[in-house]
């Protein structure tokens, strides 16, 4: 097969690391890939793992990226993959363009991924528009149900995201000399009990909630340390003022780090004493959250969402009602004051597995006859 994946850009992210693994699993498999995006970070790790790259301003949210439609369709002709594969909005738009002006006989199949809840209109039905539609959730699936009824349920595939247990390995224990070269970086974090949050420093990633958390914690006797570890979008240099502000109000400067972005998250999580995931809305899976559970990390998070999902299957304890911080808070304290539950793997969620479901998907388009 010769697949042909098409996203914005290829830097940092859940769906460009997902492009990438794809896109290795195919060359490993004997296949062709090529990904077209805008490039990015990420463009020199596809080219070494013998995919190729073709570069197109994909990625602009405006009416000046339906020009690229012809440029992309000359990039059909010339490539003449066997599967276009969708991967988001505005690409979507662009790609499906150029296909529809192809001869319905003989242009590429076409798949397409619902990585998200996106807000329901005309912009974000594109993701519905594949031949196979694959959804990385139940609660995608449902999602697209729900707001799409013509899609037929046939149509949806639901693949969840999936992490190498190699790279997170259960009972992972971080290296002698990266524990102490942390606490040198963020001395009050020695001898403490390590509480993460990773993500985005937004209020919907739940930052004000783990404040409330780490302060009932402090109350209690616990000597609790929160790590709030990602990074501040430039449009949210205000929100992270006015956390910092409660953060001092509450008299927890000394209990609560920032760490910014790391390339060490499962280091960190793996000297944590629990991982939490405070999303006010569903996650549509929370590639984060798996990871922590792989390394057989306690984690408490809010249960909806594919998070929900996950915890399902590997600690259903793990589960509370979405925004009760409250019994956020209680739980953690009982965990931290005696053996948590751990975890159970499942290989459900394994890379693997998400990979050949993705590759079988990708052959069975193949074998089904075209629509009329």
């Amino acid at each position: 097969m010769k697949i042909l994946q098409i996203l914005p850009e290829l830097n940092s992210g859940g769906v460009e690391r997902g492009t990438l693994e794809v896109a290795r699993a195919l060359v490993q498999g004997g296949h062709q890939a090529v990904v077209v995006s805008n490039g990015g970070r990420l463009v020199d790790e596809l080219q070494r793992i013998g995919a190729r790259h073709v570069t197109l301003p994909v990625h602009r949210k405006s009416l000046g990226s339906l020009l690229q439609v012809r440029a992309l369709r000359r990039v059909f002709e010339q490539e003449k993959p066997d599967i276009v594969h969708i991967r988001s909005r505005v690409p979507g738009w662009i790609a499906w363009l150029a296909w529809r002006g192809m001869d319905p006989l003989t242009r590429p199949r076409l798949v397409s991924t619902v990585h998200g809840f996106y807000s329901v209109n005309a912009y974000s039905k594109i993701m519905t528009c594949g031949e196979r539609v694959i959804a990385v959730s139940e609660s995608i699936r449902a999602y697209i149900r729900k707001n799409y009824p013509k899609v037929e349920p046939d149509r949806i595939t639901v693949i969840h995201r999936g992490v190498d247990p190699v790279s997170y390995p259960n009972g992972y224990a971080a290296p002698a000399d990266w524990v102490e070269g942390f606490e040198r970086e963020f001395p009050a974090v020695r001898g403490r009990m390590l509480v993460t949050l990773p993500g985005r420093i937004t209020r919907w990633k739940g930052a004000f909630d783990l404040v409330e958390i780490i302060g009932r914690l402090k109350q209690s006797g616990l000597p609790a340390h929160g790590l709030l570890v990602g990074e501040t979008h430039p449009k949210k240099r205000a929100f992270e003022r006015e956390l910092r502000a409660k953060i001092a109000a509450r008299g927890l400067e000394a209990d609560i780090t920032f760490t910014g972005p790391r390339g060490d998250l499962r280091e960190i999580m793996a000297i944590s004493r629990a991982v939490l995931s405070l999303s006010s809305d569903p996650e549509a899976f929370g590639r984060v959250t798996l990871e922590a559970l792989m390394l057989g990390r306690p984690v408490l998070a809010y249960n909806h969402g594919g998070v929900a999902e996950q915890l399902a299957v590997m600690l259903p304890e793990g589960g509370v009602p979405p925004n009760d911080w409250e019994e956020v808070a209680r739980r953690l304290e009982s965990w931290l004051r005696t053996a948590p539950p751990l975890p159970k793997p499942d290989g459900q969620f394994s890379l693997d597995n998400m990979l050949q479901r993705t590759l079988a998907v990708y052959a069975d388009v193949l074998r089904a006859r075209r629509a009329d």
